[in-house]
């Protein structure tokens, strides 16, 4: 009886410190990610309205890359770098929270193809690294708080706390999640995501006009556009990798490869004659939902993205994921005999599963985008979009899974 009381109150104790350090995270990231989409929002806004604005883009690239270099960071710092940071236990950069926020800002302010998402895990990570770095937390704690805040940044910033929560519990390695971290994990995003509410941040969220019933018709067509999913998730990941390798081995140096990448978009737009393909593209994945997409837009996207980040400007993948995903099914989706609109939001679902290995999530990222009307035919789109994905990644330090996990006796491929 004693060691049971011993052992109680040791998981309470344990309970309430983690509890306590979730909130104080949580409400800070609330605070900054409220604070982030309202910056980004206005970004979007202002381009929209000048126009003239698309035509600073490669100045913008300079002073992204100055100002990483002035604060000693190099131009390559993101979300592979947390990664780093969670498996090896070694320190988050002060300046990457700073330095994120601003040149997100200015990416979107002056017409790069990027998201917010990504933006928001290594602002995030780096905000929960810095308050266990302030409180003078241990190794093993400050890497646990770089978990938490990148979920409840994520959280404040999409409205998706239960997605955010196991996102970051199962991206960090392939076949496995963190359950240690669960609870400060969905306590912070809990937190984040009340206070973005408090201060009027609307969740996203999408309203599907026709959802099909489970039977044997609908489960086919969703299998099947999920293995389509599958192979244009690695084909993202492929263009992604390959491009910010060929750029950076085309032009070694970063300001040289900043306004060559700015010129490209600028020349890209004015080629294509719409600014569809800038910013995050919001516009256009709410018009595939409703079942409107034009056959090239999933290709356009993945182009635009894969100039802009790889040629240094900061944001996040996640986004255009969405876009290319919610584009591709409408589009496809019709010729399985499926609803373009529900077609397309198994397509984003699929495809962020296919990109980012995180099955669960991508679950709950259906749930809380689309509502639990098509759980069931979600879970089968993910869990066929995670198998025939195979390994591909947007993340180079995902860890892969030591053991055959995804393909029974195949072997896994070795670590890089």
């Amino acid at each position: 009886m004693k060691l049971q009381l011993e052992n109680a109150w040791h998981f309470l104790r344990a309970f309430l410190r983690w509890s306590l350090l979730a909130i104080l995270v949580g409400a800070v990231c609330g605070l900054v990610g409220t604070a982030f989409h309202v910056c980004v929002n206005f970004a979007t806004q202002w381009r929209g309205e000048l126009a003239w604005l698309l035509y600073l883009l490669p100045l913008g690239g300079v002073v992204i890359v100055w100002l990483y270099h002035r604060l000693g960071q190099s131009s390559s710092l993101g979300t592979d770098r947390l990664f780093t940071s969670i498996q090896d236990r070694t320190a988050v950069p002060v300046a990457m929270a700073p330095l994120i926020f601003v040149a997100t800002f200015l990416t979107h302010l002056l017409g790069g193809s990027a998201g917010r998402e990504g933006a928001a895990l290594q602002l995030g990570g780096s905000l929960g690294s810095d308050i266990g770095r302030l409180l003078k937390l241990s190794e093993d704690d400050r890497r646990t708080l770089t978990m938490v805040g990148m979920g409840a940044l994520f959280a404040a910033l999409f409205g998706t706390p239960l997605t955010a929560t196991l996102f970051v519990m199962e991206v960090l390695c392939m076949g496995h999640m963190v359950y240690s971290s669960f609870v400060p994990c969905i306590v912070a995003s809990l937190t984040a995501f009340g206070v973005s509410l408090m201060l009027h941040m609307e969740p996203e969220g999408y309203t599907l006009a026709v959802v099909p019933g489970l039977n044997w018709l609908s489960a086919l067509q969703v299998t099947g556009l999920a293995a389509l999913c599958a192979a244009l998730s690695v084909g993202f990941c492929a263009v992604m990798h390959i491009s910010s390798h060929s750029f950076k081995k085309w032009m070694k140096n970063p300001y040289v490869r900043a306004i060559a990448g700015g010129a490209a978009i600028i020349a890209l737009t004015l080629l294509v004659g719409t600014r569809d393909y800038n910013g995050a593209g919001a516009q256009v994945i709410e018009r595939a939902i409703e079942g409107e997409a034009r056959p090239w837009d999933f290709i356009l996207k993945l182009v635009f993205t894969a100039i802009t980040l790889g040629c240094g400007y900061k944001g996040g993948e996640i986004v255009p994921t969405f876009f290319v995903g919610a584009t591709f099914g409408c589009v496809v989706g019709p010729l399985l005999g499926m609803n373009p609109g529900f077609a397309a939001a198994i397509a984003l679902v699929a495809t962020f599963c296919g990109n980012t290995n995180c099955p669960v999530a991508s679950v709950f990222l259906g749930i809380e985008l689309f509502g639990g009307q098509a759980v069931p035919l979600f879970a089968l789109a993910c869990a066929v979009s995670y198998m025939l994905s195979g390994y591909s990644s947007l993340y180079h330090k995902q860890l892969l899974p030591e053991k055959e996990l995804k393909f029974g006796d195949i072997v896994t491929p070795e670590k890089e």
